[in-house]
């Protein structure tokens, strides 16, 4: 079994002291120095849109060049500690996530090092599933991890190849989730799938609520729009209101980040669209929401752009590849 975590690519991790204030931004490229003293936490993997940060198909990114500017596809880890071996769930397999788990088990005392106490995934789109491939037998040759996934997109898994081979040889198992119902991954801690409109061409689509006996968090790094969801029953403002943490899509800042593309009907919530609503929420809502899976077109990516500052003044906040957040403390 696979635990613990701090991160990012080869020989440049950092990780942020868990505590139960907001996680901090933290450098880049820094060697992990503060071990967290939490017993259960989230950290983060990934912040990136599906394909990454630099994107394929574009040479003139500063990402090609300089690491630190490197972003891997959007993850989180759920680690807990309380026994005497930890124990980790991933949320999304993406394309990185070799690199990540490389990264994970740089702070882990692990027996097997691909052996994962689950995986649990939103949807069927590449830079949430496609990571399944590495544990397959011409890669990690990974035994019965359980996958976590919703009706359909178990079954895209099993009627479909590369996916249904990893079934076949046991390198995962599936664990087929219903909407709404809470799974126990251990004692006090649950995961709770929810239902939200994005493209479904092959699966559902779903966030998730992560539970601990002291805190939860919300993961929600595709959506549509927030307007939809309203239209459906949910309004993101009660999710936010019945969580301390929110993960939310922040794909694109602004429309006119791509140019000579009318943006206006992209399938995302824009993050000043997402600003501008969540604008009357009190200082401490405001606190809880962490944009993530940004585009590599997105600004927020940019350590220096004012976008950044843009969005801390008005009390949110920006993901970051190795911050860990604490769940319970420990």
């Amino acid at each position: 079994m696979m635990r613990r975590a701090a991160l990012l690519s080869a020989a440049t991790i950092i990780l942020t002291a868990c505590s139960n204030e907001q996680a901090k931004e933290a450098p880049h490229l820094q060697a992990a120095q503060v071990q967290p003293q939490c017993s259960v936490s989230l950290v983060v993997l990934g912040v990136a849109q599906d394909a990454g940060k630099p994107q394929i198909g574009n040479p003139g990114d500063p990402a090609w060049a300089d690491p630190s500017l490197k972003r891997m596809a959007t993850s989180l880890a759920l680690i807990d500690r309380r026994g005497e071996t930890p124990r980790r769930w991933l949320f999304e397999a993406t394309p990185d996530i070799k690199e990540q788990l490389h990264a994970l088990n740089a702070v882990a005392a692990v027996e097997k090092p691909v052996q994962l106490d689950g995986v649990f995934l939103t949807h069927a789109h590449i830079g949430h599933y496609a990571g399944l491939m590495m544990l397959g037998h011409e890669a990690a040759g990974a035994q019965n991890v359980p996958v976590y996934a919703m009706p359909r997109m178990a079954d895209y898994l099993s009627t479909n190849g590369p996916w249904s081979q990893l079934i076949k040889y046991y390198n995962i198992t599936l664990a087929i989730m219903n909407a709404g119902e809470a799974e126990m991954v251990t004692d006090g801690m649950s995961v709770t799938p929810f239902l939200v409109p994005h493209r479904q061409e092959f699966s559902e689509v779903v966030g998730y609520k992560i539970e601990t006996p002291d805190k939860s968090a919300l993961f929600i790094p595709d959506i549509d729009s927030w307007e939809e969801w309203d239209g459906q029953g949910t309004r993101i403002e009660e999710m936010i209101a019945g969580a301390d943490f929110a993960y939310l899509d922040a794909s694109f800042f602004a429309d006119g980040e791509i140019p000579g593309r009318d943006m206006s009907g992209f399938p995302h919530p824009f993050v000043s669209h997402s600003m501008a609503r969540f604008a009357p929420l009190s200082p401490e809502e405001k606190s809880k929401v962490r944009f993530i899976h940004m585009n590599h077109t997105n600004p927020l990516h940019d350590p220096a752009a004012s976008e950044r500052n843009t969005v801390r003044d008005a009390g949110f906040n920006i993901a970051e590849e190795g911050e860990e957040t604490c769940l319970t403390a420990g």
